[in-house]
């Protein structure tokens, strides 16, 4: 029997010269505008870890940043795991599907925080695993633009309704996550075998795409995610983690707790995360950018990078100081680098219209 990936080469599917496993595209790169149609993406850079047993959402509920033992199972959340010092090592989607509670972060880290995290699961009735290859999470298929809502009603009936809320169906969990290029986007958790049916009419109706598209959609979302070369740069609040949900200040201590509060508290947030363009194709999470006014220092990072279908260019979500935001001439890498032009994001920012 022809496997996923074997299916996904058929389809013209290109890999990563430097992920092989993972798909980048279908032959080239999609640009916002052709995004904003309708795509449907191969989301393969993801694991999934398991987490069962009477005592898992309290066990999660004092490790991370959000309200664990509240969560529906008709509803995602965000949340972060932070270092005592309040630096986030990684970013997750949550959500519980029949009392197993699922986190989705990059395959890259997955291991060694699963490891990290189990470590503390001391006389707790908890369990964690690797899920990413369980024969009904087997797939994720990320969907987004005008045309997608239509094509997923044909599949699944009725929608999530509103941004992290979530559904479970026979042919695997969707959940609606926050909107990019003005349409809703989704992701469907599904096995290999439904995802190979489906495809030939998802593929025909929507735009293929893989991992670039859907990065590049979750930028324009003002959705980030921590990956290997960020891990313990950002306290929540520096990429706009709590204006997604993704922070609980009344759920009670976690690692960091303390100086998250803080930060939420005691004085005006200095930092935040907007979008840019660059004209630089080499953008990549883990930059640093530089304020032309002030070259000798950093002024902030970027979070997450992907190629904007322009042929040369990126767009990025870019943690940084709010003063360089508001007044500066941002460059990547350097103050003689690619200046970096800002977009509006989808949601306000404290003391900031962008």
């Amino acid at each position: 029997m022809t496997n996923w990936k074997e299916f996904l080469s058929s389809q013209a599917a290109r890999h990563s010269a430097t992920e092989p496993a993972h798909v980048l595209d279908f032959g080239r790169t999609l640009a916002p505008a052709e995004l904003a149609e309708g795509f449907v993406a191969v989301i393969d850079d993801q694991g999934l870890i398991a987490v069962t047993g009477d005592d898992a959402a309290s066990f999660l509920h004092s490790q991370l940043t959000n309200d664990v033992k509240q969560l529906g199972e008709q509803e995602a959340r965000l949340a972060g795991y932070c270092t005592p010092k309040g630096r986030l090592q990684a970013t997750f989607l949550m959500w519980n599907s029949a009392g197993t509670i699922y986190l989705q972060l990059p395959r890259a880290i997955q291991a060694p925080l699963q490891k990290r995290l189990s470590m503390f699961v001391m006389r707790a009735k908890a369990a964690l695993s690797d899920a990413t290859g369980n024969s009904a999470t087997q797939v994720v298929l990320g969907f987004g633009g005008v045309r997608a809502a239509a094509v997923l009603e044909q599949q699944f009936g009725a929608l999530p309704a509103a941004p992290f809320a979530k559904i479970d169906h026979a042919s695997g969990t969707l959940i609606r996550l926050p909107d990019a290029f003005g349409a809703p986007r989704f992701q469907w958790i599904t096995s290999e075998q439904a995802a190979m049916a489906a495809w030939p009419a998802l593929s025909t109706a929507l735009t293929p795409a893989g991992n670039d598209a859907w990065q590049l959609s979750s930028i324009h979302a003002g959705v980030p995610q921590v990956t290997l070369k960020t891990q313990e740069q950002f306290v929540p609040q520096m990429i706009n983690f709590e204006l997604l949900g993704g922070v609980n200040f009344k759920k009670g201590c976690y690692p960091g707790q303390e100086i998250v509060a803080r930060s939420q508290y005691l004085g005006k947030l200095k930092r935040r995360t907007a979008i840019a363009s660059i004209d630089a194709a080499s953008a990549q999470a883990g930059d640093e950018v530089f304020d032309v006014s002030d070259p000798g220092q950093p002024c902030g990072m970027v979070v997450n990078a992907a190629p904007n279908g322009s042929g040369s260019g990126s767009d990025v979500l870019v943690e940084m100081k709010l003063a360089a935001l508001d007044q500066g001439d941002i460059r990547l890498g350097s103050a003689d680098g690619a200046p970096l032009r800002f977009q509006p994001m989808p949601y306000p920012l404290d003391a900031l219209d962008l």
